[in-house]
């Protein structure tokens, strides 16, 4: 349909009107109100929440909470798949990626600019982050695609260069301070140049993601259609869909980015609310505090976690892999420069440095993802094996 005020030759823009009308559904302005009008009664309710709640009281209200985030992380999905579908990866599953992350990182300084002692923040939430999305999330979508389709094969060049920064960055975030620093804590003439070169590194990988080697970053073709075709198992050609899509649907992914993003920010913010309510909750079960980061993360993450699942179910490991490997990559090369920084400027303390038996799964963690991505195809027991590492980690939680 064409504009009526008269666009360039060859762009055909829908009308603002039109534009608005496709974005906001009724279900996406259900979703908006239900995840604002969440956080405002939370936020109205703070005082009377901060009292001493009864045990029904407590787990009704975080159940609320858990309902309207499952809500809004429905349309933050929803609103993924439109941008994917017309971005084409890797650049629609950047935007998911970016807006959480960066949401997150932003969070978690918020909290260290705030009052009171927050050392290990950083290092918790990452750590947490790390072995949700290596293992839950990735162990889930590969067991629930590989039982669909027998013939997903991930494009190794991709995979293997997330799995390359992913080797740096958490040995610079976890294991070079335990080893070099102070008490765990890189000192200020470490910490300096730590912070330009994970910069430098990350700035390098986004501008070679979106520019020349996109290409590393789409699914693989699998079967050959005829003489001249491109042979099975090579990555597809790299295509102009982000710039046709910039020309023809400029508005609508405008509109689009921007809904995904004001449905995101409530995920967080009511999760993060959520953490005293929670903490009490664990306590009355005896469970450990540990365990409410962990579980934390992974609502901050449901987005992006029922995207990869719904990507494997449509035989999408490529897609699979740009969530979950490029999620953890975005987190921890924004999230260490980003509270080293705020260290140096506040003159507090940023413990990094974890002890050995995360390492000792994180290190496990990264071996068995490089194993299990450069293989001919992935399987179900890929998954499983997956799976298998985030309950080992479950069980160190609790001892």
């Amino acid at each position: 349909m064409l504009s009526g005020d008269g666009p360039a030759e060859g762009c055909i823009v829908m009308p603002t009107t039109s534009v608005l009308k496709r974005v906001l559904t009724p279900a996406a302005i259900i979703r908006l109100v239900l995840g604002w009008g969440g956080f405002l009664a939370l936020t109205l309710a703070g005082g009377a929440l901060d009292g001493d709640l009864s045990t029904p009281v407590l787990f009704t209200v975080l159940g609320l909470i858990v309902a309207v985030i499952l809500a809004s992380a429905t349309g933050v999905v929803t609103e993924a798949e439109h941008l994917a579908e017309r971005l084409g990866d890797p650049y629609g599953t950047l935007v998911l990626t970016l807006s959480i992350v960066l949401i997150e990182v932003i969070l978690i300084s918020a909290v260290m600019l705030g009052p009171g002692e927050h050392a290990t923040i950083a290092r918790d939430s990452v750590m947490a982050v790390s072995m949700i999305i290596l293992n839950l999330v990735v162990g889930l979508a590969l067991l629930v695609g590989a039982m669909k389709h027998t013939n997903m094969r991930p494009n190794k060049t991709g995979v293997s260069t997330y799995l390359s920064l992913l080797v740096v960055l958490v040995t610079v975030a976890f294991a070079l301070p335990a080893l070099i620093g102070s008490d765990g804590s890189y000192t200020p003439a470490q910490a300096i140049p730590i912070i330009a070169l994970t910069v430098v590194l990350y700035a390098f990988f986004l501008v070679r993601q979106m520019g020349a080697q996109r290409g590393d970053f789409q699914e693989v073709v699998v079967a050959t259609a005829g003489p001249g075709s491109q042979p099975a198992g090579q990555p597809a050609e790299p295509s102009n869909q982000l710039a046709d899509a910039l020309t023809h649907h400029k508005p609508e992914l405008i509109a689009r980015s921007l809904l995904l993003v004001a449905m995101v920010v409530p995920i967080v913010l009511l999760s993060h609310d959520m953490a005293s309510l929670l903490d009490d909750g664990l306590d009355r079960l005896g469970a450990p505090v540990a365990l409410s980061g962990i579980l934390i993360a992974m609502i901050v993450f449901l987005p992006e976690t029922i995207t990869a699942i719904r990507a494997a179910l449509a035989g999408e490991i490529q897609r699979v892999s740009n969530l979950c490997h490029g999620a953890l990559v975005s987190t921890v090369g924004l999230t260490i420069p980003a509270v080293l920084t705020i260290g140096l400027l506040t003159g507090q303390t940023v413990t990094l440095g974890e002890g050995p038996t995360n390492l000792l799964l994180l290190g496990v963690s990264l071996l068995l993802t490089m194993t299990t991505f450069s293989g001919r195809r992935v399987t179900a027991l890929h998954g499983a094996a997956h799976l298998f590492v985030f309950v080992l980690y479950g069980i160190t939680v609790f001892q």
